[in-house]
């Protein structure tokens, strides 16, 4: 009942997550600031991971509705202050020193911010959930997927244009930006949550 859940965490829940690695010819005071941030944002993407891993270790078809919702209510809200604290970093390190760097900046923080209240808006829902009744559990757990689904595939054009030309390319130098495994519990199928994180992206940019 969990599975559809898991599967639109693991299609774009990360919305941070779509940096690669290419050579470039970032100045210092880029490189400086993608610095800066990185070093604030691996541990809030490894919070992240970490979330996403224990929503899809729990999706055995056998899950008790009571242990399911403790444990997306938990990942929700960890990937709620996992947000709140990349909008900060963002906010702190101030605006990248490229053209339009101050109005980028502000729209990545306003966009972390958002999907931080969007994802503490899902653990209330997931703890309203009716957990005696197996059949209401899952019709509330795939309108959350739905929800989820939504939040991770709109809004994210701010974040996007962050990490893309000189900025982004500085950033995905940074192994603070890059994709962090998750720490706990076993490598699979939970190990794959994260580097799937960023796997809807392409298509995602064909939609915008």
């Amino acid at each position: 009942m969990n599975k559809k859940l898991a599967a639109a965490l693991s299609g774009g829940a990360v919305l941070v997550l779509t940096l690669s690695g290419c050579s470039d010819d970032s100045d210092d005071k880029v490189n400086d600031w993608a610095k800066k941030v990185c070093d604030q944002v691996q541990p809030q993407l490894q919070k992240i991971a970490d979330a996403n891993a224990s929503i899809q270790q729990q999706t055995a078809d056998n899950s008790k509705p009571a242990d399911v919702q403790k444990t997306d209510s938990a990942a929700f809200q960890q990937i709620s202050q996992a947000y709140k604290s990349l909008g900060a970093a963002v906010d702190s390190a101030g605006p990248p020193p490229v053209d339009d760097g101050e109005t980028t900046q502000k729209e990545a923080v306003k966009e972390l911010n958002a999907s931080s209240t969007a994802y503490a808006g899902l653990k209330t829902k997931v703890d309203a959930l009716e957990t005696k009744d197996q059949a209401k559990f899952a019709d509330g757990l795939k309108g959350i997927a739905d929800e989820l689904n939504k939040i991770s595939t709109s809004g994210d054009q701010a974040l996007k244009k962050l990490q893309s030309g000189e900025v982004g390319a500085a950033m995905s130098k940074q192994k603070g930006c890059q994709k962090p495994a998750p720490s706990t519990g076993p490598a699979s199928p939970g190990g794959s949550a994260a580097p799937e994180a960023g796997a809807a992206t392409p298509s995602e940019e064909k939609k915008a």
